[in-house]
């Protein structure tokens, strides 16, 4: 589980299910005289229908929420997203929650606080993949130190383009300069092609991708090894083409298709 694929829409739902717990703590309906003898609940687990069937379906259907971005693959109930199954029960519990209060007598903050933090989890949970706002990350990726020695390596000095210039000036501990123009040797005009490699040009660097991207095997396998989440940071080790050949944090490598939009670190 990587915690940083978390979106801000996944806060707002996590925060609302807190939220929907502690009100199932609170006072649910009140009423003083004799004429409303047995509406008092002092709380929603005085009743394990309203408890169970309707507070908990809501922290349930959060959790689910939650527990379903955080996988790496999805997993499924019955045929069902765990995710789809999770803003179901959001629904349901917003909707419960809505007649109890309407229906209730004297209701109290339990259910008022409850029909608030439900209504606010079913939105999350429906708004989160449509509004592009609640798509960022919740968790700000770290710049990692480890890609500057990597991209400033090559950049002073270490990189191939940069070794492969003064190897003209070579010569001039052994070789005479006029042996290797004039001599007729067909191999001098061939050294200047060696740069024409694209493998030469490429240096490891951090990497992390706008939106949840596949990475597929190298092999050229069209099933995907693995899923890149946004918000955190992946090594590219090998550039092929307009592909990116990266390693992901439990160290599995793959290749990476769509390279459209991914941020350099």
């Amino acid at each position: 589980m990587n915690i940083r694929s978390l979106t801000r829409g996944d806060g707002v739902v996590i925060g609302a299910a807190v939220l929907l717990f502690i009100a199932s703590l609170l006072d649910v309906a009140s009423c003083d005289g004799s004429y409303c003898e047995g509406v008092d609940i002092p709380n929603a687990w005085s009743n394990l229908g309203l408890g169970l069937g309707t507070y908990m379906a809501g922290v349930i259907g959060g959790a689910l929420i939650a527990v379903a971005r955080l996988l790496p693959q999805p997993r499924k109930v019955a045929g069902l997203d765990l995710g789809t199954v999770g803003v179901v029960l959001t629904i349901a519990a917003a909707w419960s929650l809505l007649w109890w209060t309407i229906d209730a007598e004297g209701a109290g903050a339990g259910i008022i606080l409850g029909l608030i933090a439900a209504l606010v989890l079913a939105a999350g949970a429906i708004a989160s993949p449509l509004v592009p706002a609640l798509q960022a990350p919740l968790l700000p990726a770290p710049r990692p130190a480890a890609p500057q020695p990597y991209g400033g390596q090559p950049q002073g000095g270490y990189g191939y383009p940069g070794a492969q210039q003064p190897q003209p000036g070579q010569p001039y501990g052994g070789q005479p300069q006029p042996g290797q123009p004039f001599g007729g040797q067909p191999q001098a005009p061939q050294a200047p092609q060696q740069p024409q490699a694209p493998a030469a040009d490429f240096s490891p660097f951090w990497f992390a991708v706008p939106v949840a991207r596949p990475l597929f095997a190298e092999d050229g396998s069209p099933t995907p090894i693995a899923e890149l989440a946004p918000g955190t940071w992946y090594l590219a080790v090998e550039q092929r083409g307009a592909a990116l050949v990266a390693q992901t944090q439990d160290g599995r490598r793959g290749v990476l298709q769509d390279t459209s939009g991914i941020q350099r670190g």
